[in-house]
């Protein structure tokens, strides 16, 4: 399968779960506060990376709802869907040193992202962490961000799996 075709399932993936531009969620909400708190990042986010934008289903610390796709650590994050990106200090990665979100508002220096992957193995975004200072996580926190990932994924394709009720 070529990567085009692979990016297609991903975005299938992303659209069936139904919540690009839906409203915040109290069960959302409730894990990224918690991976801000875990993590001790003044930012959080549920990232959902669709074809041209990275769209925010919760957020802490953050005003924007989305951005670029191609201004998102995030869309590098499901590239290796795997692990975990971590990136101590932005301004030091080639990858990011000269990103907007780096050199103006949030000023970005520390992101790690856990892939958000459904049972079908498609990444479809990532719950991350955000700070404006340089600096390591532990590898216990790295669990628990991993893990809270897990959790986003089980609520949302649970609730997929739920019967819709028509409205009318």
């Amino acid at each position: 399968m070529d990567k085009h075709d692979s990016e297609q399932q991903r975005i299938e993936a992303l659209r069936q779960l139904m919540l690009l531009d839906t409203s915040e969620e109290k069960a959302y909400d409730d894990i990224t506060r918690m991976a801000a708190t875990v993590c001790r990042t003044p930012i959080a986010l549920i990232s959902l990376i669709d074809s041209d934008r990275q769209w925010f289903k919760s957020k802490v610390g953050l005003a924007a709802s989305q951005t670029p796709r191609e201004h998102a650590f995030c869309a590098h994050a499901i590239d290796a869907p795997g692990a975990p990106l971590i990136v101590e200090d932005a301004r030091q990665d080639s990858r990011f040193a000269n990103n907007p979100l780096v050199t103006g508002d949030p000023n970005i220096r520390f992101y790690a992202g856990a892939p958000l992957v459904t049972t079908s193995g498609q990444a479809i975004g990532t719950l991350c962490v955000i700070d404006s200072e340089p600096r390591t996580m532990d590898p216990q926190a790295i669990e628990q961000l991993k893990f809270m990932a897990e959790q986003v994924i089980e609520i949302m394709e649970s609730r997929a799996r739920l019967p819709r009720i028509a409205s009318g």
